[in-house]
C-alpha cells in the first residue's frame, strides 16, 4: 500500500492520476474507483488515454448530462437526455498533442500534477484541456450508461470503495498520535510517515491473514463446513482485537519465537485464554 503526498484541489484534482503514474510497486492497475467528488471531465480524459478504467461512483448519475457524437442519430429513449454534442474537431485539431501528454505522463517526463500549468492559465482552461475534457465525455457517458445498465458493475465498484474505506478506517485508529495529522514540513518527511503508516498496516495485514487461514484450516478439519462464498467476505483489516494504546511488549514467547502462532481463541474464552 503505497503512500504519497500530491497538491490538488477538490474536484478537478489530478491526486488520483499521480497515486497511478508514481506508485512504487508492481502492480499493473487496469481499473480506478472512487467517489464523486474525485472525477471531472479532464480526469476522464486523461484516464482515458492513458489506458485505464476509471469508475467513478457518481452521485445523482440521473442528473449527469449524456453526450452524443452524431447530432442526428436515434438513440430511442436516451434521444431526450443527450442534447449535448461532442466537439470532435477539436479532438482532431489538438490528436498530436494529446498523444505528446499522454506519452509524456507514461514516461514521467511530465508529473501528473505538474501538467495544470499545460491545462490551464488562470481560472481559464486551454484548448488542449478542452480537447482532453471532450474526450473524457465520451468515457464518461459510456460509463455512466453501462453502470445504469450493469448491476454488477455498481456492486463491483461499491465492493472495492468499502475495502478502500475500511484500510482508511484501520489507518486512521492506528495513527492516533498528533491527531492523525501529517506534521512533517517537507514532501519527503510527510511521506516517509506515510510510508511507516502503510507499513504497519501492512503488517496487520498479513498477521490477520495467516490467523484467518489457520482458523479456517481448523474448521475443516474439525468437520465444520467452510463455503469459498462466505471466506470471500472475510477482511483482513479487522482490527477490533488489536491493542493500540498502552503498553507493548516485545518479548515474543517461545513458541512464537519458532514461528508457531499462538493458540486460536474459543468462542466464550478471554483474551487471557488465549
Amino acid at each position: 500500500m503505497n503512500g504519497i503526498v500530491v497538491p490538488g484541489t477538490l474536484r478537478d484534482s489530478l491526486v488520483l492520476l499521480a497515486v497511478v503514474l508514481e506508485q512504487q510497486t508492481e502492480l499493473n492497475l487496469t481499473e480506478i474507483m472512487t467517489d464523486t467528488g474525485a472525477y471531472s471531465d479532464v480526469v476522464f480524459g486523461l484516464f482515458w488515454l492513458l489506458g485505464y478504467r476509471f469508475s467513478p461512483r457518481i452521485a445523482d448519475m440521473g442528473d449527469s448530462r449524456l453526450w452524443r457524437i452524431d447530432s442526428n442519430a436515434d438513440y430511442s429513449p436516451l434521444n431526450g437526455v443527450s442534447h449535448h454534442k461532442i466537439n470532435t474537431d477539436l479532438i482532431s485539431q489538438h490528436w498530436d498533442d494529446l498523444l505528446r501528454l499522454t506519452g509524456s505522463l507514461k514516461l514521467g517526463l511530465v508529473q501528473a500534477t505538474s501538467i495544470m500549468r499545460t491545462l490551464q492559465v488562470g481560472d481559464r482552461p486551454t484548448k488542449l484541456a478542452q480537447a482532453v475534457a471532450e474526450v473524457g465525455r465520451i468515457d464518461k457517458t459510456v460509463h455512466i450508461l453501462t453502470s445504469m445498465n450493469d448491476e454488477a458493475k455498481r456492486r463491483r465498484t461499491l465492493t472495492q470503495l468499502n475495502r478502500g474505506e475500511d484500510r482508511h478506517s484501520l489507518a486512521r485508529i492506528m495513527f492516533h498520535g498528533n491527531r492523525g495529522e501529517l506534521r512533517q514540513h517537507y514532501r519527503e518527511g510527510q511521506e516517509d510517515q506515510l510510508g511507516s503508516l502503510g507499513l504497519v498496516v501492512n503488517i496487520i495485514v498479513l498477521s490477520n491473514t495467516i490467523c484467518m487461514d489457520a482458523a479456517l484450516e481448523q474448521l475443516r478439519q474439525e468437520g465444520f463446513p467452510v463455503n469459498p462464498e462466505d471466506v470471500a467476505r472475510l477482511s483482513p483489516l479487522i482490527h477490533d482485537h488489536i491493542n493500540f494504546h498502552g503498553r507493548y511488549a516485545f518479548a515474543l514467547p517461545d513458541f512464537v519465537a519458532r514461528g508457531q502462532l499462538r493458540p486460536l481463541r474459543r468462542e466464550g474464552s478471554s483474551d487471557d485464554d488465549a
